[in-house]
């Protein structure tokens, strides 16, 4: 197999010396390659001229030859001056390549294959020329993610939106990231699948990925590092879009020549070379770090000597252990090894593994494939490809790799949703919050006022004339010195503001028990707000819902009382004037109806009073209490409206973030 490349001219001026000593090897082969080579760089530059007027025109020959796709045929049909003339020339050509590398490498293609001008120094030999194909536009299949993935992401979505004003945006940064990366994932192809080789100066990764393209593609050397930039090849159309993604500039685009034996067994294949990632050069870093977070799946390449590196374990591997079922760790350079040291370092990078957490493929069960290779012999490189035609013919990684991600979001919101106890404000809060804001407008007093009230209207209605002058006289007699001076209404406002603070304090704490601190933060905040002006709703409440103004309402059997009370003060007068007539000699002296008459009013006026007291008692507590409860219905109400409501509000949007988390996870909590 052969590959499509695109290189640079600009690019490799200054070689080191051992690669001119294998450029020179190189030249040193005659053949049908060499006259390959020659004839497709003709062909190049015959494209290049067509756009630029003062490149001269190509031969005819070599122009039909690229019309009938044939370049390859006419390149091994050069003679051998042809090739002497190349030789002979290869300092014109170079200047020649100069001048249209930029008509070349502004021409926009449609999904990367290369289609620029290749370096026609020994550089050249070492990249092979290109297989230039139309730019006609591809159909590309959306991915389309299965079920439960769609129904992850849609309650991963609530939950950031249920949540972005209760919680700081640091804290949703991640799960925003992922529904960014996932909905931009979602538009792109479905029929391929980005793999990126990543890993540590000297691994052979590029050596790697040549291997797996069976050609080489990505520059290879002692210089460290050599990889400066991600390069990318795909197997077959439609992956622009997908590289496009990576940043990955049309330049480092490359693909491999179709074969002869049928349809590629890595079609729908993406392959990303990477820079080193604990390269000393930060924007190769930068590379890596950016490129991992969007591609579909790593094939990690390690070394006998770092491959239990402290930077690849801690920073990448442990991180991404949810990434399990995407990752390849392929042990390289085995052919450095003697004897069964391969076995025992690859048991060992597979117990390190272990400990990170990362799940192995073993014995059928999904998770990560440990192989060993050597990619400079080709030792175990076929098993490699086997594994990850299989792994893309699947076309399941794009799936696995978001859900991944999504799985790793929901751990770092796990401290702000979960919680191990049951949450939520009980009825009996509820009551002693209702009960402390009575007391705090003095519900219980204003129900024993109206009782009194209603008792006292009785005992004047029904009361001994005589009875109600002497009680006057004692209050308006009485001396005002010697009492105890009450509390003045500021004093008793100033408690009862106190009061419905510290009501406010407990139920928000009850309230809040057991959240998580930026829920618990936000109920707290609920009923702060809620509490503020309640006092003073509450006075409004008390005056409007108390005791009504004027006399209480009287029974049915008042108006017969104060007849018979009325009919006692009046025997007691006409028993007095009798007497006092017979005193007078006015009426015949008679002694016992006078008296008698007289008795019956004195003893029957108190006792009549006593009775309508006892008789009052039952009324009078029911007024009172009804006083009391629309008093304690107001201040609940007004309690319920600014400080329960709020409070149960948030606790309901926590119950609804909470069920979008179980969703998230995958519980249905």
């Amino acid at each position: 197999m052969t590959a499509v490349t695109d290189q640079d001219p600009t690019e490799h001026t200054d070689q080191p010396d051992d690669d001119a000593r294998r450029s020179d090897a190189r030249t040193t082969d005659a053949g049908k390659e060499d006259a390959r080579h020659t004839d497709a760089r003709k062909a190049h530059v015959r494209t290049a001229g067509a756009r630029n007027a003062d490149v001269r025109e190509a031969d005819p020959r070599e122009a039909d030859a690229r019309k009938a796709g044939t370049v390859g045929h006419s390149s091994r049909g050069a003679s051998d001056g042809e090739r002497a003339a190349r030789t002979d020339s290869t300092s014109t050509s170079t200047s020649t390549s100069t001048s249209t590398s930029t008509s070349t490498s502004t021409e926009t293609w449609d999904d990367g294959l290369i289609a620029r001008r290749v370096n026609e120094t020994a550089e050249g030999d070492r990249f092979p020329m290109t297989d230039n194909r139309s730019a006609a536009p591809q159909t590309v299949t959306p991915l389309v993610y299965d079920g439960s993935l769609r129904s992850r992401l849609e309650a991963l979505r609530e939950l950031v939106g249920l949540s972005r004003t209760r919680l700081d945006s640091r804290t949703l940064s991640e799960a925003g990231r992922v529904l960014d990366e996932a909905s931009a994932r979602r538009r792109l192809s479905g029929q391929h699948t980005v793999v990126a080789i990543a890993g540590a100066t000297g691994s052979g990764k590029s050596q790697l990925f040549n291997a797996l393209a069976g050609v080489t593609i990505s520059e290879t050397g002692v210089r460290r590092p050599t990889t400066a930039a991600p390069i990318a090849c795909s197997w077959s159309d439609g992956g622009a879009s997908l590289i496009e993604r990576l940043g990955i500039p049309p330049r480092l685009r490359r693909r491999p020549l179709p074969t002869g034996d049928g349809e590629s067994p890595l079609r729908g294949l993406v392959l990303i070379d990477l820079p080193d990632h604990d390269s000393a050069a930060v924007q190769h870093r930068r590379h890596v770090d950016r490129i991992l977070a969007l591609v579909d799946a790593v094939i990690w390449v390690v070394d006998p000597e770092k491959y239990a590196d402290a930077v690849l374990h801690e920073r990448y591997l442990r991180p991404m252990a949810a990434h399990a079922e995407v990752m390849f760790v392929v042990l390289n350079q085995i052919d450095r090894l003697p004897g069964e040291a391969a076995e025992q370092v690859l048991d060992d990078l597979r117990r390190l593994l272990d400990e990170d957490g990362i799940a192995l493929g073993e014995y059928g069960e999904p998770g990560t494939t440990v192989l060993a290779l050597s990619a400079l012999t080709g030792d175990g490189v076929g098993e490699l490809r086997e594994a990850l035609g299989q792994f893309v013919s699947e076309r399941g990684a794009p799936n696995r790799r978001i859900s991944a991600d999504v799985d790793i979001a929901a751990a770092r919101l796990w401290p702000v949703y979960a919680t191990q106890r049951r949450t939520g404000l009980s009825e009996q809060a509820r009551e002693e919050f209702s009960d402390r804001l009575a007391d705090a407008v003095g519900a219980t007093a204003a129900g024993e006022a109206a009782e009194r009230a209603w008792l006292r209207n009785a005992n004047r209605a029904c009361g001994t004339p005589w009875l109600r002058l002497w009680r006057w006289y004692q209050d308006r007699g009485e001396p005002t010195t010697g009492r105890l001076p009450g509390r003045t209404q500021s004093d008793e406002e100033a408690t009862a503001r106190q009061r419905v603070e510290q009501a406010v304090r407990t139920v928000a704490d009850r309230a809040s028990a057991g959240l998580p601190a930026p829920w618990a933060q936000a109920v707290r905040e609920a009923a702060v707000r809620g509490s503020q002006g309640l006092p003073e709703s509450l006075d409004e409440l008390t005056a409007r819902a108390g005791v009504p103004a004027g006399r209480p309402p009287r029974p049915g059997w008042w108006p017969v009382a104060v007849l018979v009370q009325a009919s006692m003060t009046i025997l007691q007068f006409l028993g007095g004037l009798w007497l006092l007539g017979q005193i007078i000699g006015v009426m015949a002296p008679n002694l016992g109806v006078p008296v008698l008459l007289m008795v019956i009013g004195i003893v029957g006026g108190p006792l009549i009073e006593w009775s309508c007291r006892m008789a009052a008692r039952g009324p009078a507590r029911r007024y009172g209490l009804e006083a009391e409860r629309r008093l304690r219905e107001a201040a609940a109400g007004c309690g319920r409206a600014r400080v329960l409501d709020p409070v149960a509000a948030e606790l309901l949007r926590y119950r609804e973030v909470r069920e979008q988390y179980g969703r998230v996870v995958g519980t249905g909590r």
